[in-house]
């Protein structure tokens, strides 16, 4: 990602903004994990996006005085003696301005006072109130010394706007950069995805399976997960948002396997369900049909000009006809249909936005009926899970089952950015039973 990004996106908002105002965006905090031992730092997703600076302690102000003049201003980390030996070096303050372009920039520790008379004057400032503690308080500080004559000649803002709607919808419509990043965060999860069907073997743990996925992330230049991966046998493949991953992988069983890898920021994000002693059973062959053909439809009506909406229109009505076939749902179909009677084996959304964040920002639209554009990238995520207490025949029970592609909408339709990570049936058994023989 080059300077010339990061500053075409920075004009990009300064031309939305209004005359005489300043656009605040900072840093992510640094979260305790206990005592006094940190996670591992993930920078905010808004501030990365304008700065590419993957420090805390810094604030980001974007300044227009007229339509033609506006400048840029960084606080960031004093790079002290103290900061270097136990944190390592920081970027400081006089490399800022030629390796971020931006026009000044000012110690953290002095943000309260200098950044008053960067404000003073101006009539917006725009910021996103209720993001974090820590800017929140920072912010209303400053505007306090302001509006109450805490320093001479100085005058506050008298409008305080939220840039999310317009920063939102800014990092909806991916760039060339970003589809670049996108699209090899996608084949090194789908690597991940590869790598554990070759390592899967029944009495294996969950996390001994994610932490094979993890090794390829690592392995190919990804070294954190996009979140918290997903590793549900058996019955824990009905548990959406299950990530445990403690539990002894049975022979017989299916594993569903959710793991995507983050590369500069930008998330992977791919499911995929395999048998576990590498051959389905009747049951599970007969759900995962009706998924594969249900995400493969969605795969083949995406393009430019629909929406979410429409297409999870179709992929649902296909989902309820099939599972009407195996007599787990019951009654007229049209009926079915309207009461959505699939919600108890498909309960989430078919697709969602992917980019800095694995649930991306930008507007849905109303009941998600935005049309698609090209530039933007989305999942195809559709699934059936039947509960092992569900009323249907019982050679069904506990059986949970997902697949999950990431595809950029493209001028002439889709193009699938996971691909490679296998989920036609045969080939994942002969891949499974090639294993076995060797």
């Amino acid at each position: 990602m080059t300077k010339k990004e990061f500053l075409y996106r920075r004009q990009a908002l300064l031309s939305k903004m209004a005359p005489s105002s300043g656009a605040l965006f900072f840093a992510a905090p640094v979260i305790m994990r206990n005592k006094d031992n940190a996670y591992p730092y993930r920078q905010n997703s808004d501030f990365w996006y304008f700065t590419g600076l993957n420090e805390p302690e810094a604030a980001l102000l974007l300044i227009k005085i007229t339509t033609y003049q506006d400048y840029s201003v960084l606080f960031n980390r004093r790079p002290t003696l103290q900061t270097k030996t136990w944190l390592g070096p920081c970027l400081g303050q006089d490399a800022a301005p030629s390796q971020l372009a931006v026009d000044y920039s000012f110690p953290w520790d002095t943000i309260s006072n200098n950044i008053c008379y960067f404000l003073n004057g101006l009539r917006i400032i725009y910021h996103a109130q209720g993001q974090d503690k820590v800017s929140d308080t920072i912010v209303s500080s400053i505007l306090h010394k302001l509006q109450n004559g805490l320093l001479q000649h100085c005058s506050s803002p008298s409008i305080v706007a939220d840039w999310r709607p317009w920063v939102h919808e800014l990092r909806l419509i991916k760039s060339k950069a970003e589809q670049g990043l996108l699209r090899e965060a996608g084949h090194i999860s789908a690597l991940g995805h590869q790598r554990a069907i070759a390592c899967l073997v029944p009495d294996m743990y969950e996390y001994q399976l994610e932490g094979e996925m993890q090794y390829e992330f690592n392995k190919n230049g990804a070294r954190f997960t996009s979140y918290n991966t997903i590793i549900g046998s058996g019955t824990n493949a009905c548990i959406l948002h299950y990530n445990n991953n403690t539990k002894k992988i049975k022979s017989g069983e299916l594993v569903l396997m959710d793991a995507g890898c983050e590369l500069q920021g930008y998330a992977g994000d791919i499911t995929r369900t395999i048998p576990v002693n590498g051959i389905f059973s009747v049951p599970q062959r007969a759900i995962y049909s009706i998924v594969l053909d249900a995400i493969n439809l969605g795969l083949a009506l995406y393009t430019p000009g629909t929406t979410i909406f429409q297409v999870t229109k179709k992929v649902t009505y296909m989902i309820t006809k099939r599972l009407m076939q195996l007599n787990i749902l019951h009654g007229n179909l049209e009926t079915l249909i309207e009461e959505n009677a699939v919600h108890q084996f498909f309960m989430h959304k078919l697709s969602h936005w992917l980019g800095l964040d694995v649930h991306d920002v930008g507007s849905y639209g109303q009941n998600y009926d935005r049309v698609l554009e090209p530039g933007m990238v989305l999942t195809v995520e559709p699934g059936i899970y039947i509960a092992p207490d569900a009323s249907v025949p019982k050679e069904y029970l506990g059986i949970g089952i997902r697949i999950e592609d990431t595809i950029l909408i493209t001028k002439d339709g889709n193009e699938n950015l996971t691909i490679l990570a296998e989920k036609n049936i045969t080939k994942i058994e002969t891949l499974m039973m090639n294993k076995k023989k060797s």
